[in-house]
């Protein structure tokens, strides 16, 4: 355990690697890192990573759960064995107070003492051994980054039956705490680092209330650019691996019900968001190395008078940040707001964020409305589109945010917000990995649940019912053309008569049936849209089926013949797409965090109805200026 930013994340990695299972704690969605230790003898320990704390006198939820499980209070979960505090030698004090009062619960504890190379670096200094006598307690010098110590504190924790205790525990009273925190550092001859003047030097440009602003855009405009330009390769790398799969698996095999379901329901559907998983990466690969360098808390800093006029405070920003992750863990990141109101207000909100699901899609739908070689300024016109999405998606989270806090009773005094800003350092490459890993693995892990079960239900829909040779002829379809067949049987299909039924309310916006089905699919998960789009489309023209897509055209009514994917109809889905809350997953953390269905369902219905009146407009003006 230890304070944020105090390296703890660095030194859990550093013990565990990549044997971490992540979960919640029983009756709470806090999150939960546990992951296993092998020690010299060959057994192992179970190490738990605790939520970030400055103290053992909670004021939100997580750091209630810190409490709770030092003192063995949670149902189903043990009592601990000892306790590893982990301190920032460069803010040594503020870390004395917090192992001062694990200390009084007697259970066995040890220091581990990060970056004291930056200590020393920045003209500070420490007696180590003067330390340890003074704190009574064992002590490693540790860098989770470089893995510096983590064999001193694996060897450590094997020996953890035998760690001294200090003789005398520290002192309660916040008085007398102070007292003995600088009686401590006065033993061991502590002297605080100098502010780096490289960070002084930068911080006058980030943190100023203009640059630093522009600066921050500027970073996010940049990022969304390089999204779009590095993943490119390896998206069309993918994409074609994919489609040569799948022409493989028909060459072989023949057309059958069940080749087809491989070629074009699994290949097609799944392999369509596979994709995107190059951007997914990329997007978490900038934001690791982003947080790692420092650059986001001054984020938060800059943001904080942002959130303000939403009614929020710079701990939002934090819940923000999340979400563009997914918008689950921006809900969970509430818990470390101590007003409920506020709390309510930004998990209500934040689904509007633009998370890693609704990148396929607005990556499917850029490509579709914008030409590669577009500019705008001499920058990607696609990149731009992006980033002005990403926008959107972050000022309508304030907006509703805003809403949200004047329908709760209005303005009120807003709690403080304490956030360290850390010296800049440079990521440390398995740190950026691990950070990368754990999301990409749980996308792979939803597209090969969630998206291939919903692929193999859709498949059906769209393949039922079974049209007999006869019935074939009848209608002028020969049995033996096989996309024929597949396109007949798809207009005849299930699905398509579950579109038609949704079309008086998505007409107006210039979806036709299949758009209907694709929307109507996302419901479940978003990226679900890129993969029923993707199976269509591979059964219409399985030799191009991005080709397939751009060339759909509506096959009955008054506008049968005309092209679906009009650029008023790709800004339409572009718009809905930020605006819907299409993710079971999220309604049900909703559910679960709100206590009951009232708010999850109210918040489905308002963005849906705000998500079709914003896709109506930009329908509309779209359609007028082209």
């Amino acid at each position: 355990m230890g304070a944020p930013n105090a390296g703890k994340s660095t030194i859990f990695n550093a013990l565990t690697g990549l044997r971490v299972k992540t979960g919640n704690y029983p009756g709470v969605t806090v999150g939960r890192a546990q992951g296993t230790c092998a020690l010299p003898d060959g057994t192992a320990v179970e190490v738990e990573d605790l939520p970030g704390t400055y103290s053992l006198e909670p004021i939100s939820i997580d750091e209630r759960i810190v409490v709770d499980f030092l003192h063995g209070r949670l149902d189903g979960v043990g009592e601990p064995d000892a306790v590893v505090v982990v301190a920032d030698a460069t803010t040594l004090r503020g870390s004395l107070r917090l192992l001062a009062g694990v200390l009084t619960l007697g259970r066995p504890t040890a220091l581990v003492l990060t970056m004291h190379d930056e200590l020393v670096a920045r003209g500070g200094y420490v007696d180590l051994n003067r330390l340890t006598r003074a704190l009574g307690v064992p002590l490693v010098v540790a860098d989770g980054r470089k893995r510096s110590g983590a064999a001193d504190l694996v060897d450590l924790l094997a020996d953890r039956p035998s760690w001294p205790a200090p003789v005398v525990a520290p002192p309660t009273e916040p008085e007398e705490c102070t007292a003995w925190i600088a009686s401590v550092l006065a033993a061991s001859a502590y002297r605080s680092a100098h502010e780096s003047p490289v960070t002084a030097r930068i911080d006058r440009v980030l943190l100023h209330p203009v640059l630093g602003v522009a600066v921050f855009f500027a970073v996010m405009f940049g990022f969304f650019q390089t999204i779009f330009a590095l993943a490119a390769p390896a998206q069309d790398a993918i994409g074609t691996g994919m489609e040569t799969l799948a022409t493989t698996v028909r060459d072989t095999f023949g057309d059958s019900a069940p080749v087809r379901l491989v070629s074009d329901g699994l290949l097609g559907g799944v392999g369509g968001v596979l994709v995107f998983v190059p951007q997914i990466a990329l997007l978490f690969v900038l934001i690791a190395a982003l947080e790692q360098v420092g650059y986001l808390s001054r984020a938060a800093f800059l943001m904080d008078r942002v959130m303000a006029m939403a009614g929020l405070e710079g701990r939002a920003f934090v819940a923000l940040l999340s979400s563009f992750a997914c918008a689950i863990p921006g809900i969970m990141a509430t818990r470390t707001m101590p007003s409920a109101r506020e709390r309510l207000a930004t998990m209500l909100s934040v689904p509007l964020v633009t998370c890693s699901a609704r990148l396929p899609v607005y990556t499917l739908l850029i490509s579709m409305l914008i030409p590669a070689d577009a500019a705008w300024g001499g920058v990607s016109a696609r990149g731009t589109t992006m980033f002005g999405l990403y926008v959107l998606g972050a000022v309508s989270m304030m907006v509703a945010a805003r809403v949200a806090t004047l329908l709760g009773g209005g303005r009120h005094v807003l709690m403080p917000f304490t956030m360290e800003m850390p010296p800049y350092r440079m990521p440390a490459l398995r740190s950026v990995v691990v950070a990368v890993w754990l999301p990409v693995k749980g996308f792979l892990h939803k597209m090969g649940t969630v998206i291939v079960v919903s692929t193999i239900v859709l498949w059906a829909l769209l393949n039922l019912p079974v049209q007999s040779a006869a019935e074939l002829r009848a209608d002028g379809v020969d049995p033996d053309d096989g996309t024929a067949v597949a396109a007949y049987t798809m207009e005849h299909s299930v699905a398509a008569g579950i579109g038609r039924a949704a079309a008086p309310v998505f007409d107006p916006l210039g979806f036709d049936w299949r758009t209907n089905v694709a929307v109507i699919s996302s419901l479940a998960a978003r990226e679900t849209f890129v993969a029923t789009m993707g199976q269509i489309t591979a059964a219409g023209n399985p030799d191009d089926p991005a080709r397939a897509m751009r060339d759909t055209t509506f096959d009955e009514g008054p506008r049968a013949g005309e092209k679906v994917f009009t650029s008023a109809t790709l800004a339409a889905l572009l718009v809905f797409f930020v605006y819907a809350l299409q993710c079971m997953a999220t309604i049900a953390t909703l559910r679960r965090e709100t206590g009951g269905w009232r708010w999850p369902l109210t918040v489905f219905g308002a963005y849906f109805a705000v998500a079709w009146a914003m896709a109506f407009l930009a329908h509309t003006v779209v359609g007028a200026l082209a």
